[in-house]
């Protein structure tokens, strides 16, 4: 691996000049003449009547494929534009122009999959009997399904246009919420003003008093905006019930289940299995705020290291930790991750303008992807890097199979980016060279429990009745941060001295439109993946090949049938679900018995 690696990113092989691209201009020129074409194509399509009539449609197919990864290149490269820089009007208005396009292919899909609906169910069988089809077969077969439960196309075509400046809208208005925010900050190079990326980093500092100031200063900033992100909030969520009332569906989680591809069955097992794993999470907070010298922990103290060390952790050295730890479970892994490296995939670097937050986006048709993030040498960083080239290698996986084929469900997109954490934080607690490294190594990996367990589960139950209560009408940012405190309280088992009443204007993931509930979906990867962890521990290293074909077949499968094929397990049943808990109860076992004369 070449050092010293590169902190930035390079975005100019997709397209070069970033938000001034001549290239990127002309991409998206010819997409929107195809999109039109496809429109056309549609339009003229019928319902076929027998198998010969099928081949006539093998175009629309191809061309829907050919806008769909272009769609996916340009959406991808646009956001990066914005992330790396909040401050480009120029990528505002590039974000603008791939959402309308998005919308206007979306409304053609829509046509499309009243074509898919209106086949009679022989003929369907037909259809998808023929060779050049069969591999889409569960791909259209779920858009067919999908479209006999929704509005008429043209309703449907005419909520998405609306959306564009709507329900899209609002969410990147949320952006400019974030981008406004500035909090004061003093260090041995004077006063400065942190970016909401750059203050978060602070919220994990070493020293009490320091998180404690700068949560102060963090709640404060936000609750400056709050009123400005409950309109946002309230408007999104108005938005998807009443598009929810127009379809006839009265299940706010009918949708997020669907696009996760798993059961409301399923996503109750495993909560159960959460909520009976509690105690043990409630003891380790308890010891933890003993260890930190505290009654009880804040808000901001759950996430504190334990470490008293204020040595940070190189970015060369993280990058190498990862390929060395990734490589004894799958050479093809670490491989990977090596390369991504080499290449400048990867943006790291501390300056104010960017985004908060981390992610991982993949382009199609240059089959490579670029991570996100702002590197300060935490621990947590180290496992933010991890956990982002987890999602780059599950859509490497991918690269082969047909463009429909590679849209994978948030819930195993997460699965592969927390089995890629636990390789590199489980291999670090077994290697830890003293007592004092292995319980802070050890202590890091138990905070993943709490984020899923507790702080996701707060997520969930706030945003659940959130739903609930809008459908009476809007709801103030009073009783908002009321909810949400309400929320933390439960999932935390009230073991906390206090809570983060604006945590849901502070947190991007309530804004998303792509996927609403952006929260269960990670605690089903995680659990999910510990699963699989579990099972890579017993069956050794023969299990990297089966853990590549359950990724390979993510974008095919339901979470239920995948499991069932590649594993041998029922998801409706605790078994499973209560393995990957037990295996997480081990660790903070070891925590406590290791802690206990400390206290």
């Amino acid at each position: 691996m070449k050092q010293p690696l590169s902190l930035t990113w390079e975005l100019d092989s997709i397209f070069e000049g970033g938000s001034a691209s001549p290239g990127f201009e002309r991409f998206l020129s010819e997409l929107e003449g195809d999109i039109g074409k496809l429109a056309e194509h549609v339009r003229a399509a019928k319902a076929p009547v027998d198998l010969e009539s099928t081949k006539k449609l093998d175009g629309v197919i191809e061309l829907l494929q050919s806008c769909t990864a272009r769609l996916v290149q340009a959406s991808e490269f646009a956001g990066c534009l914005g992330a790396q820089n909040q401050q480009d009007k120029g990528a505002v208005r590039l974000s603008g122009t791939v959402a309308g396009l998005s919308a206007r292919f979306q409304g053609v899909s829509s046509a499309f999959e009243n074509v898919l609906r209106q086949t009679e169910d022989d003929v369907w069988r037909q259809w998808v009997g023929r060779p050049e089809i069969a591999p889409l077969t569960f791909v259209l077969s779920e858009s067919r399904d999908q479209a006999r439960e929704k509005m008429s196309p043209e309703l449907e075509s005419l909520a998405l246009e609306l959306a564009v400046d709507g329900y899209h809208g609002w969410s990147e208005h949320y952006e400019t919420i974030v981008s406004s925010i500035a909090i004061p900050y003093t260090d041995e190079d004077g006063e400065k003003l942190l970016s909401a990326g750059q203050a978060f980093n602070k919220l994990h500092d070493n020293d009490n008093q320091a998180r404690k100031d700068m949560f102060v200063k963090w709640e404060k900033s936000w609750e400056g905006v709050a009123d400005y992100a409950a309109d946002t909030l309230n408007h999104l969520a108005g938005f998807r019930l009443k598009l929810y009332e127009r379809r006839g569906w009265d299940d706010v989680l009918k949708e997020p289940l669907s696009i996760n591809r798993m059961s409301r069955e399923s996503l109750d097992v495993m909560w159960d299995v959460i909520v009976k794993s509690k105690p043990a999470l409630i003891a380790y907070l308890e010891r933890k705020a003993k260890l930190l010298g505290l009654t009880k922990l804040g808000w901001e103290d759950v996430e504190a290291p334990l470490a008293r060390s204020s040595g940070k952790i190189s970015y060369d050295r993280a990058a190498e930790e990862i390929v060395t730890q990734f490589g004894k479970f799958s050479p093809k892994l670490a491989e990977f991750a090596e390369r991504a490296f080499d290449s400048s995939w990867i943006e790291v670097e501390d300056r104010p303008g960017k985004r908060p937050g981390g992610f991982c986006v993949s382009f199609p048709l240059s089959k490579e992807s670029r991570i996100f993030m702002t590197y300060s040498g935490t621990p947590s960083n180290v496992a933010t890097l991890a956990h982002e080239l987890g999602h780059a290698y599950h859509s490497y996986l991918l690269d082969d199979q047909p463009v429909l084929n590679q849209n994978y469900a948030m819930n195993v997109a997460e699965t592969a980016s927390t089995f890629a954490e636990v390789i590199v934080s489980d291999a670090q607690v077994k290697a830890a060279e003293s007592e004092e490294e292995k319980l802070s190594l050890l202590e890091e990996k138990i905070q993943n429990s709490v984020a899923f367990f507790m702080n996701i589960h707060a997520r969930f139950l706030f945003e659940t009745r959130f739903y609930e209560k809008r459908k009476a009408g809007l709801v103030s940012a009073e009783e908002i941060s009321e909810l949400m405190v309400e929320a933390q309280k439960e999932a935390f088992g009230g073991t906390l001295s206090g809570y983060h009443p604006h945590f849901w204007a502070s947190k991007l993931h309530f804004y998303i439109t792509d996927v609403p509930f952006y929260n269960f979906p990670y605690t089903v990867g995680y659990m999910f993946s510990t699963g699989l962890y579990r099972l890579a521990l017993q069956e050794g290293p023969s299990f990297a090949d089966k853990y590549d074909a359950l990724l390979r077949d993510t974008g095919v499968m339901t979470l239920e049938d995948l499991a069932g094929k590649h594993l041998g397990v029922d998801l409706l049943k605790p078994e499973f679900w209560q393995g990957a808990a037990d295996l997480i109860l081990e660790d903070i076992s070891t925590f406590l018995d290791m802690t206990k004369h400390l206290v």
